[in-house]
């Protein structure tokens, strides 16, 4: 296995060796599932390439409930297939794959009707709770516990008594989303993919009906690039049908966007030691643990507007408050709100006309040959999605390939964590930082937090905090240009790290200092850095704008109104 590096040099490297060779498969979109493709793909023997757009993850991948779980809703719908795959695929995620980005986090579910709300919710979760069991694998979190006002008010001193009449807490997990995709990819790059950002699929390589693989712009050079390749994937989510369109023709998957808002708040303004789970008149409502900040989500509305930067509007932002409100004694307000941040799902689109009963099903397709199409599905269930896109792609090349195996790959940083997280206080010691700052390391990068600790010891300036988002060290900032893929500032204040929702200032205020840092690495003379930190602090102006408008059409047009510091082509 070779480095799980991805910087300036390795993009440019990836570039070259796509456009040298024909591989077996290019997947384009670098989301979650972007992403799993190429790792399944890569570990099963094939050469592979994957091209992004925009930043890794930057669509759907970074702007989830960054939820691991089965979904308790579909229990309801009956979708139970679709539960037991997802909590199958968490237990795997917890215990194999990626135990130091992936955690447990507990949920308190408050009961609001007296007699038949208890056994109906908790038969609900004794299912819930045994669909988590798989084969040789235990669920990974406790089981579910029934609990009377008294003492669910002792977990969630925040809840009014008069909203409630007892509770039962259940156990679900969580991820950093971004993080997770960026990880597997550094672990596909490690396994031989060719992997780069800022590298959009501008049209289609045919030979006669057949496609032979992608024209590439890359974005940053401004040249382009034919990659050929025996089998394209097209793993574009909410963009599914855009990608489908160059082809020329009507696809065989249609998808749409729901928008789902999402606020963080400071964990000083809930006092509670879990995290809550609501039902609302469409859908569920989550508070959930982040740090030292809580999320609070989801909205569920259809979005026909900008697919990259999807706005929250001030109605979305007052639907969160309103409902999470109804259980607070004190009341949040706007005030408190530290961050919000919009993401797409993308929904088959199907009968229905209400986004929040679409499918979150997945459905693999060959529209035409030499072209497979993987859409809908939900992030906790990626790695099956990506199994079965592969699947295709295998049935298409005609040869034996092995069958997947990335139910026993663990990604990046996996090996050696939990004995890392044992040392933690010798870690602290030999490094002379506090321990508290290891556990968060360990939590980030797991035991590549070996290759953080040598930036440091290398350049002791970068052991500091960075001066207004002090959660984070300067050496990770160093880190995501040279080891995480990351090209411009809002890549690292908005994915490689979430400094643009958990703080008050959005990171305008560390903008400066961030940018400094980046230029080593990213090679940035004077005139970039203040082109990168002008482009961000106006992304940010724009994205508090589009927050005081009180519709979609009003937020979208406003969230417009900031440049790309490295705009797509639209042709």
């Amino acid at each position: 296995m070779g480095t799980a590096r991805l910087g300036p040099a390795e993009r440019s490297a990836a570039l070259a060796q796509m456009a040298a060779q024909e591989l077996d498969v290019v997947v384009v979109g670098g989301g979650v599932v972007g992403a799993g493709v190429a790792l399944d793909a890569a570990t099963r023997g094939l050469s592979v390439g994957l091209v992004e757009a925009r930043d890794f993850a930057s669509g759907t991948s970074s702007r989830s409930s960054k939820l691991i779980h089965g979904g308790l809703r579909y229990l309801e719908q009956l979708n139970f297939d679709l539960v037991r795959e997802a909590l199958q695929e968490r237990a795997l995620l917890l215990q194999r794959i990626a135990p130091h980005l992936v955690r447990a986090v507990p949920f308190l579910f408050p009961l609001t009707h007296l007699g038949w709300e208890r056994p109906y919710v908790g038969a609900g979760l004794v299912l819930y709770d045994s669909l988590g069991f798989s084969f040789g694998f235990t669920r990974g979190v406790p089981g579910h516990r029934h609990l009377s006002r008294k003492r669910a008010l002792r977990l969630a001193p925040a809840l009014r008594r008069s909203a409630f009449t007892g509770a039962i807490q259940y156990w679900d997990a969580q991820v950093d989303d971004a993080r997770y995709v960026m990880t597997m990819l550094r672990t596909a790059a490690a396994y031989g993919a060719h992997v780069a950002s800022r590298s959009q699929v501008v049209g289609f390589l045919r030979e006669g009906e057949r496609v032979t693989g992608v024209r590439v712009r890359d974005l940053e050079a401004g040249e382009e690039l034919e990659v050929r390749a025996r089998q394209v994937v097209n793993a574009t989510g909410v963009w599914t049908d855009d990608i489908q369109a160059l082809v020329g023709g009507r696809g065989q998957i249609h998808v749409r966007a729901s928008k789902g808002v999402h606020l963080v708040v400071p964990r000083d303004r809930i006092h509670s030691y879990t995290g809550v789970i609501l039902r609302t008149e469409k859908s569920v409502l989550f508070v959930i643990p982040w740090g030292r900040h809580w999320i609070i989500g989801t909205t569920d509305t259809e979005w026909s507007l900008d697919k990259a930067h999807p706005a929250a509007s001030r109605s979305d932002i007052d639907y969160v408050l309103d409902h999470v409100n109804s259980v607070l004694s004190v009341p949040l307000t706007r005030d408190d709100v530290e961050g919000v941040y919009a993401g797409l799902r993308p929904l088959l689109a199907g009968e229905s006309d209400e986004t929040s009963k679409l499918s979150r099903e997945h459905v693999v397709a060959h529209p035409v040959p030499g072209l497979v199409m993987i859409a809908g599905g939900k992030y906790t269930t990626y790695r099956v999605m990506a199994r079965d896109a592969v699947d295709a792609v295998a049935h298409g090349l005609a040869q034996r390939v092995p069958p997947s195996c990335t139910d026993r790959i663990p990604l990046a940083g996996a090996e050696g964590y939990q004995a890392l997280w044992n040392s933690r206080h010798r870690l602290a010691r030999e490094s002379g930082l506090h321990v508290a700052r290891i556990e968060h390391l360990l939590q980030r990068y797991g035991s590549l937090i070996e290759e953080v600790l040598t930036l440091i010891a290398d350049r002791p300036d970068l052991a500091g905090p960075l001066s207004g988002a002090d959660d984070y060290l300067r050496a990770e900032i160093v880190y995501a240009a040279t080891h995480e893929g990351a090209r411009h500032l809002n890549d690292v204040l908005t994915r490689r790290t979430h400094i643009s929702i958990e703080t008050f200032h959005r990171g305008v205020a560390v903008a400066q200092e961030a940018a400094e840092l980046l230029a080593g690495p990213l090679e940035w003379d004077a005139e970039q850095v203040k082109r990168e930190v002008e482009y961000y602090t106006k992304r940010v102006e724009a994205e508090r704008a589009s927050q005081e408008q009180d519709t979609d059409q009003e937020a979208d047009a406003i969230r417009m109104g900031a440049p790309e510091i490295v705009p797509v082509a639209s042709d």
